[in-house]
């Protein structure tokens, strides 16, 4: 049987998501002017429930009836999900039962695209459409256009024949004829998309990579996702395995994570960007990624970050870059990450990541047998502050500097730090 799907309320063209009807809820009675009470509307998959199932279509329905106010309880098991869940509207509460309401992403699909692939097309024409069902939630990629903000994110609305008819138009000239366009069936799992006051809490998202080879990364998508949104909190969620970033904002303002684990995913834990100031992550712990553990993307300002584990990620524990300034790390320990506990990406002097504190941190046991180092600054972050961090290597051998500037480098302002057990040295400046 067909999954049903809800109609779009996005009217931009820049924006290949879809959103679920009703989005835009009036009064709950016309002719009554007064402030309905809040309520609770429950999903579950067995009981007492205002929305009885087990996949994203029960979520979505139960999800539609919210008002301003109220709380979306989804009890204990594990969802199936098809189709992103989006809340669609402002000042809600998504709530699960920690450890025991699982999202589990549905094993990935696949297939070539063969015609219909152009700049805002609402049809795709593909090679094995018996993969697809209506209400799936798809992306449209080719081999030029598959990564960040020129990946197609949309929906199935309908199937007939070898033809896919989209919820939402494609963003991109996609190259069936040269270019191996493709479509595939990711997209992040919980969303909230032009929203306001949004707090997820005790939720779990599974991604289930070990069926999903696809990846989507965090621009698009994540298994918690926020885009264009402010003053949204995600507290005690946990996100494992998603093929792509576990907790992804982008355009956003003032969002608060708190007490979040991200794990075991193939590119980034946490990944704020595009824009994304005053954010507020704490107690995280963000581990065992393939990539990064904590990304900060392009122009992440102002962030307070503290109280955060960072721990045996494939590359880096933090990364900055591009326009992220003015930030504060504080009473963080990274540790165990594959090259360096902190890394300060390559960029235009303009465009680096200046201004940006660390303080009270521990920074320990960073690298591997070829490459270790608990701070490494490239070209041309400066006017960094390293204040009253432990950064040492604790008898691992990995962690061969505590700091290291790369020729080109700007100022890095050391002030108490305790700095031990590095076989090449406790500090070194490329410039001097």
């Amino acid at each position: 049987m067909d999954i049903s799907i809800s109609a779009l309320m996005l009217t931009s063209l820049t924006l290949p998501f879809l959103l679920a009807a009703g989005c835009t809820p009036g009064p709950r009675n016309a002719s009554d002017k007064t402030v309905a009470a809040p309520r609770t509307i429950r999903v579950a998959q067995s009981g007492s429930a205002d929305v009885t199932g087990n996949d994203n279509v029960a979520i979505q329905q139960a999800a539609d009836m919210l008002a301003p106010g109220d709380t979306l309880v989804i009890g204990p098991g594990i969802y199936t999900i098809h189709n992103s869940v989006f809340i669609p509207v402002d000042n809600v509460v998504i709530r699960g039962e920690p450890g025991k309401t699982i999202l589990k992403k549905a094993p990935g699909v696949g297939s070539r695209v063969v015609d219909c692939g152009d700049f805002g097309e609402d049809v795709l024409v593909v090679a094995e459409p018996e993969k697809f069902k209506a209400g799936m939630g798809i992306s449209v990629i080719d081999d030029s256009y598959n990564s960040g903000w020129a990946v197609s994110v949309t929906g199935i609305k309908a199937i007939r024949g070898d033809t896919l008819l989209l919820t939402r138009r494609t963003v991109r000239d996609y190259d069936y004829i040269n270019g191996n366009s493709r479509v595939e069936n990711k997209f992040p799992i919980l969303c909230g998309i032009d929203r306001k006051g949004l707090t997820f809490e005790g939720i779990t998202v599974d991604g289930n990579r070990e069926e999903n080879p696809f990846f989507l990364d965090g621009c698009r998508g994540g298994g918690i996702y926020l885009y264009r949104s402010t003053d949204c909190v995600i507290r005690n969620c946990t996100v494992r395995g998603y093929n792509g970033d576990g907790i992804s904002f982008q355009i956003t303002d003032n969002i608060k994570v708190i007490d979040c684990e991200s794990s075991e995913n193939t590119n980034f834990g946490i990944h704020p960007g595009t824009g994304s100031s005053n954010a507020e992550i704490s107690g995280g712990h963000f581990h065992d990624n393939d990539q990064i553990g904590f990304f900060l993307c392009w122009r992440v300002r102002y962030g307070k970050f503290s109280g955060n584990l960072i721990e045996n990620n494939g590359l880096y524990g933090i990364s900055i870059g591009h326009k992220d300034t003015d930030n504060l790390f504080t009473d963080n320990t990274i540790r165990g990450n594959g090259f360096s506990g902190v890394y300060f990406r390559p960029e235009h002097e303009l465009l680096s990541g200046h201004r940006n504190t660390f303080r009270n941190n521990e920074i320990i046991d960073n690298g591997d047998s070829e490459r270790g180092y608990g701070v490494y600054v490239e070209p041309h972050a400066t006017d960094i502050t390293l204040e009253n961090n432990r950064i040492a290597d604790t008898g691992a051998g990995i962690q061969q500097y505590g700091v290291y500037v790369a020729k080109g480098g700007g100022k890095v302002a050391l002030k108490g730090n305790r700095m031990s057990g590095h076989a090449k040295g406790d500090f070194f400046d490329g410039n001097e």
